[in-house]
């Protein structure tokens, strides 16, 4: 960490002061990303689970996001070891790991899951004979067809998955739902034109391509009721597409939106691989804060937080990342731009990265090194 930001260290204070949006009581502004694990056998999170997220509450993370918990549906998963949001034995895995973040002081949400085409049919997945879905079939990396177009039978099926899961966070004492709208998964290859091809009305313009993911978050939003938070994760970015854009200006931005507020968001996640870059020419604002600008909504900003590469620099190059300073971060935070802060790899590496930041204890922060992915630290 620079030498200027333990010189400003009053700077930081914005970072650890208490947030209220709607019921939602935060401790802090930071959030513990979502990131992939992969250590829940046959799909149900145990002792280790709890006791991984458990660690985050006890080192004064404000929020934590879990990695990504699969819905109801054979086709939902890619990869082993994925926890899944549905059944006695997974649903009580969670029931113990919101008990462990409570009492740690902590809040939590389960982000909900389905990866659609990025789906595999082979034995590195449960239910290796199923097929992947999609809206329109299409693999997300290459456009070849994988399947045949969903019908709206499937379609009624997974929204109804979706609001079934909303349901079971809030009935297990879950402080709000995340829904994974991004990165290429299966939300976000019905807003994708590439691989929504569809004439119904889940396909054509971006309002329509919007449709699939309205009615998820209307279906949560009924389960649920008024009161419990509904935080929506997006992305202009696709796995194996990083140039990839939704929309090219703010206006067409405004367009994507909308109809996703008035469904009912509360917060967006607002995912980028770095949270400095702006999103359009002409501003200095990111994702992030274009998209609280156009809503009026609270927004979590996210991508390389406190690190000094990208995460995508890990799955391509194999590289770790080395820390740096938070002061464009906090520049941003007092301009208003956003209203929270995602961390990923950094808490990855480092449970107390959030204490040793408050603390001014940078020297001992632990560096994400290639490796930290494979332990529940």
């Amino acid at each position: 960490m620079e030498k200027n930001l333990k010189e400003k260290n009053t700077n930081l204070d914005i970072l650890f002061n208490p947030v209220t949006i709607g019921k939602l009581k935060l401790a802090n502004r930071i959030v513990m990303a979502p990131m992939t694990r992969g250590f829940s056998p046959n799909g149900v999170p145990g002792d280790n689970v709890a006791a991984y997220y458990q660690r985050r509450a006890e080192n004064q993370v404000g929020l934590i996001i879990t990695e990504g918990t699969l819905i109801n549906h054979p086709a939902a998963a890619e990869g082993l070891g994925r926890p899944n949001f549905h059944g006695e034995a997974a649903l009580n895995g969670w029931s113990q790991v919101v008990k462990c973040v409570h009492q740690a002081g902590g809040k939590i949400m389960p982000q909900l899951w389905h990866v659609g085409t990025a789906r595999k049919t082979n034995a590195s997945n449960p239910n290796p004979e199923t097929l992947p879905i999609g809206p329109s079939g299409l693999d997300v990396v290459t456009g070849e067809k994988v399947n045949k177009p969903m019908d709206i039978e499937e379609i009624e099926e997974i929204i109804q998955a979706f609001a079934t899961a909303a349901l079971a966070a809030k009935k297990l004492g879950f402080d709000g739902i995340e829904i994974h709208g991004a990165h290429g998964y299966l939300i976000d290859q019905f807003f994708w034109e590439k691989t929504n091809q569809r004439h119904d009305k889940y396909g054509g313009n971006m309002k329509a391509r919007s449709q699939f993911a309205v009615e998820i978050i209307k279906a949560c939003r009924s389960a649920v009721g008024s009161d419990f938070p509904i935080v929506f994760r997006y992305s202009q970015w696709k796995m194996g597409s990083y140039q990839a854009k939704l929309t090219n200006t703010p206006e067409e931005l405004a367009v994507f939106l909308e109809p996703l507020v008035e469904a009912g968001v509360d917060i967006f996640h607002c995912s980028t691989r770095r949270y400095w870059k702006p999103e359009f020419d002409g501003s200095t604002l990111n994702l992030a804060g274009w998209t609280k600008k156009i809503t009026g909504k609270p927004t979590i900003t996210v991508g390389s937080v406190g690190l000094d590469t990208n995460f995508i620099d890990f799955f391509t190059q194999g590289k770790g990342a080395k820390t740096t300073s938070l002061l464009p971060l906090i520049e941003r935070l007092e301009n208003k731009e956003f209203d929270l802060v995602a961390v990923g790899r950094a808490l990855l590496a480092d449970p107390a990265w959030v204490v040793k930041i408050r603390e001014n204890r940078s020297n001992e922060l632990i560096p994400f090194e290639p490796g930290a992915e494979k332990t529940l630290s």
